[in-house]
């Protein structure tokens, strides 16, 4: 497994010193490119203040651990207001493909006419926005809903990634058909990444039904693993140990949210963003 992270790029260019064969040397050369070309896209003006989430969403090292490739197709789901966006549409952009995937509306039906209506809205201008944000051009960034997707592309997609989002679609009672989706749209041995905020082992289990954000790991993989997935690895790369992940109001009592105002702010602000599973499956070659 190639891990891709900002700190091996100097270790790369140490590495190809060394003696070594021609394929390892080869190896080590494409790593250290796709590495120099994720540290520009992370440094890049296009971030604006993003960069300060970066402490707690690890982006270099989720992507690597993810092994992202900039000539990969690549699926964000439910990629929301562009955060991943701006650094997976251009890291993909010149080789590689980018699409965003969403729930459809009636998935949301249950949230009321407003969110469905937002939802709409959402895809409706998604490519545009995220255009102007990141500086890919707009058909380089397709939308579509997960039961929506073009025939041609399922079975073509090397990697989708899903961030915080599983507890959505529990709680929504859509994750069945969203994740059987996404699986049809893998190509055989393409990888699908997922980050979650993470409950305690031993939580009770009216606390893990996506309410409050939470959900254990062994459940997560159990799930994925019934609908066809199998576990490449897992990663402590966004755990926050100070998170007692137990909250009244879930897990938006943290940062950014602060669900409860200024009560006890600096004790959540102190604690930081939610710990956070790391997981990687694969679809079965």
């Amino acid at each position: 497994m190639k891990h891709f992270t900002i700190a091996m790029v100097s270790a790369l260019a140490l590495a190809a010193c060394a003696p070594a064969d021609n394929a390892a040397e080869a190896d080590a050369t494409e790593a250290s490119v796709e590495n120099a070309k994720l540290a520009e896209v992370l440094a890049s003006d296009i971030r604006d203040d993003a960069t300060e989430r970066d402490e707690f969403r690890n982006p270099a090292a989720t992507l690597g651990f993810y092994q992202v490739e900039p000539t990969h197709t690549v699926i964000e789901y439910a990629p929301g207001g562009g955060w991943y966006t701006r650094i997976l549409a251009p890291y993909v952009a010149d080789e590689g493909q980018y699409v965003g995937v969403g729930f459809g509306p009636e998935a949301a039906a249950s949230l009321g006419e407003e969110f469905v209506e937002r939802v709409k809205e959402g895809a409706a201008t998604f490519s545009e926005k995220q255009a102007e944000g990141t500086g890919v051009a707009a058909e380089k960034l397709p939308y579509y809903f997960t039961s929506e997707l073009p025939e041609e592309m399922v079975g073509t997609v090397d990697r989708v990634l899903m961030m915080r989002m599983m507890h959505n679609l529990k709680r929504w009672g859509v994750a069945d058909s969203e994740i059987e989706g996404l699986f049809a749209a893998l190509k055989p041995g393409g990888m699908l990444g997922v980050v979650q905020h993470r409950a305690k082992a031993d939580a009770p289990e009216d606390y893990v039904d996506g309410n409050k954000g939470y959900l254990t790991q062994a459940e997560l993989i159990e799930f994925f693993e019934g609908k066809g997935f199998e576990l490449v690895d897992t990663s402590e790369i966004n755990a926050n140990p100070s998170d007692t992940a137990d909250y009244e109001a879930g897990v938006w009592t943290l940062p950014p949210t602060f669900a409860k105002g200024d009560e006890d702010r600096e004790t959540y602000a102190a604690i930081g963003e939610s710990d956070r599973m790391t997981l990687l499956f694969q679809k079965p070659a």
